[in-house]
């Protein structure tokens, strides 16, 4: 199994490497040069499966030679052993046909969790067999940071620095982040949005000799392995559900684009979802660009589902590359466009494309807090605002008989303020994680400046 780049100039990788490489060279994120297929028998043979033996066998066609069967079934038992509920992603019914997919069981009760413990496992046993060291930058609208954090604390041959905006991830968030001990891991709260953060760490991968004298990795959802760990909960819950002798519909709340994205990866393999609805909160560019093809960035505006307050969708690049025919001078084209102008338009035939799997739907502040309410009111269930905004989204674009299956992001427990403004509850934290207000934080603040960062980053790296 090959992996090209978007953008069409850096050279073709295997698995480990594209892995170990985050951004392409040019710029581009990797995506596998083929898209294996599986059988309805076989997608119907993941039925009573545990979640660990689905993910081997959804994950291993993209996997090759870079890891022997052997190694990547003790690679997945290690992710997903720390998972508070033994399905790992359970199904709840919220109504007729309509059923939230919890993935907010792992150790930092996000949907993160599924890939970052994967990822860590994968890096580490890489790093093991190789000897090599590495340096790891990400960005973060709230969750990727505290994944990653709590995926590769304390590992000898990783360095972790995350940067997150500061003063607009939720405090859980933060404190997830900042609180770790472990002298490999650096909190950075940087004086800017998501993008700018998001911004800073592709221009440091862009940077090559300082990319190449830190050994710069990247485990933002612009790595390949991310996509490919979320993909197989689409199967695992449309498999429970009847497939792949039932069509199943999803709907998932998105800023960066990367969870939906494994959903048309899933569909490609040959899962029966009928559509992918992409649901976002005030901060629309996703919804405006598939309804209009203008995709043109207008500020961010602080929201209670701070996750999503994002405009540069990182892997939205991948559904263009698929959307342009695979053509990497175009989609480099339109990110050129967005650097410089601020955005671009999609062409006619590109806007088919999309929309043959993709539809759009956006929720208000106000929308978001009614549903939190309404949903526990008539089921008990408490939504996180991010999960609500999926839920919001997803009741407008029900099929009659057809299940639709929102993705809940993050645990309720994340965002209390915002629940408790809308139930008159406030969701308390697990058990495991009671005391983390009492712990002392740590955490750097920085300017929104590249070359400080970059300063930072060799100033504090393990050599």
């Amino acid at each position: 199994m090959q992996y090209v780049s978007t953008r069409g100039q850096a050279p073709v990788l295997n698995f480990e490497q594209a892995m170990l490489t985050g951004l392409a060279r040019d710029g581009g994120l990797y995506l596998p040069e083929t898209i294996p297929a599986m059988a309805p028998a076989e997608i119907g043979a993941l039925a009573g499966l545990s979640y660990e033996e689905a993910a081997f066998r959804v994950m291993r066609p993209f996997i090759g030679d870079a890891f022997s069967d052997h190694a990547l079934t003790a690679i997945i038992a290690r992710a997903y052993r720390g998972f508070g509920h033994v399905v790992r992603a359970p199904l709840v019914q919220l109504g007729p046909n309509h059923f939230l997919l919890e993935l907010f069981h792992g150790p930092t009760l996000a949907f993160k969790d599924f890939a970052m413990q994967l990822i860590g496992q994968l890096f580490q046993a890489a790093l093991e067999r190789s000897g090599e060291r590495v340096t790891i930058v990400g960005a973060t609208s709230g969750d990727t940071g505290s994944a990653a954090i709590e995926a590769f604390r304390g590992l000898d041959n990783v360095d972790v620095f995350i940067l997150f905006p500061q003063g607009r991830v939720s405090e859980v968030q933060r404190r997830q982040m900042t609180t770790p001990t472990e002298g490999n891991v650096h909190a950075l709260a940087v004086d800017g949005d998501f993008d700018d953060c998001q911004a800073a760490v592709k221009d440091m991968f862009n940077d090559f000799a300082f990319r190449d004298s830190v050994g710069l990795a990247g485990v933002n959802s612009i790595n390949w392995a991310r996509v490919l760990a979320q993909v197989v909960y689409y199967f695992t819950s449309a498999v429970s559900l009847g497939a792949p002798g039932r069509v199943v519909d999803f709907t998932v709340p998105t800023g960066n684009f990367g969870d939906i994205f494994a959903g048309y990866i899933a569909r490609r393999m040959g899962l029966p979802i009928g559509q992918l609805v992409v649901a976002t909160n005030q901060n629309d560019i996703l919804h405006r660009a598939l309804t209009t093809g203008g995709y043109v960035k207008q500020g961010v505006v602080p929201s209670i589902s701070p996750s999503m307050d994002i405009q540069v969708s990182s892997n939205f690049e991948r559904a263009l590359f698929e959307a342009y025919g695979r053509d990497g001078n175009a989609v480099a084209q339109l990110m050129d466009d967005l650097k410089t102008q601020g955005g671009f338009h999609i062409s006619q035939g590109a806007m088919e494309k999309l929309a043959e799997t993709f539809v759009s739907g956006r929720a208000s502040e106000e929308e978001t807090s009614a549903t939190i309410r309404a949903v526990h009111a008539a089921t008990g269930e408490i939504l996180c605002p991010h999960s609500a905004v999926g839920v919001k989204v997803a009741e407008a674009h029900q099929r009659g008989p057809v299940p639709m299956i929102t993705l809940a992001t993050a645990h309720p427990a994340k965002f209390p303020d915002a629940v408790e403004t809308a139930t008159g509850l406030r969701p308390p934290l697990p058990g495991r994680m009671a005391d983390l207000y009492d712990r002392a934080e740590r955490v750097t603040r920085i300017a929104n400046d590249v070359g400080a960062i970059e300063a930072l980053i060799k100033e504090r790296r393990r050599a």
